[in-house]
């Protein structure tokens, strides 16, 4: 059971977080079991992976593969102190797609976690 005095900190990182990773973080807007954070691989991400945003997460969801693969060659020592998971997540949707909420809810739900 979730503790809302200790929720949950998720840390959603895709390649720009335009798209994907923020959408992640506004589905948990407002929950009281998570607090959800995102973060971008490439140098123009709207908020670039650093090793404290990876520190403070109790996991880390990468979109794709080749994120966490980036994000290894830079943070090998922080990802290995956390917990990491790849969704699987093409970048084949827009901000807020509704498919994607959907890909994102099921993705989630397979590693139990349940949006608000």
């Amino acid at each position: 059971m979730p503790d809302p005095a200790h929720p949950l900190k998720l840390l959603f990182v895709c390649s720009r977080n335009r798209r994907r990773s923020l959408t992640a973080e506004r589905l948990f807007d407002g929950s009281q079991h998570a607090i959800a954070r995102s973060a971008g691989t490439q140098p123009t991400a709207r908020v670039a992976l650093t090793a404290g945003l990876i520190g403070w997460a109790d996991v880390v969801f990468f979109m794709e593969r080749s994120h966490l693969n980036r994000a290894r060659l830079k943070f090998a020592e922080e990802l290995d102190a956390t917990e990491s998971i790849v969704l699987r997540i093409p970048d084949d949707f827009e901000f807020m797609d509704e498919d994607l909420i959907l890909l994102l809810k099921q993705q989630l739900a397979l590693h139990n976690i349940v949006l608000p």
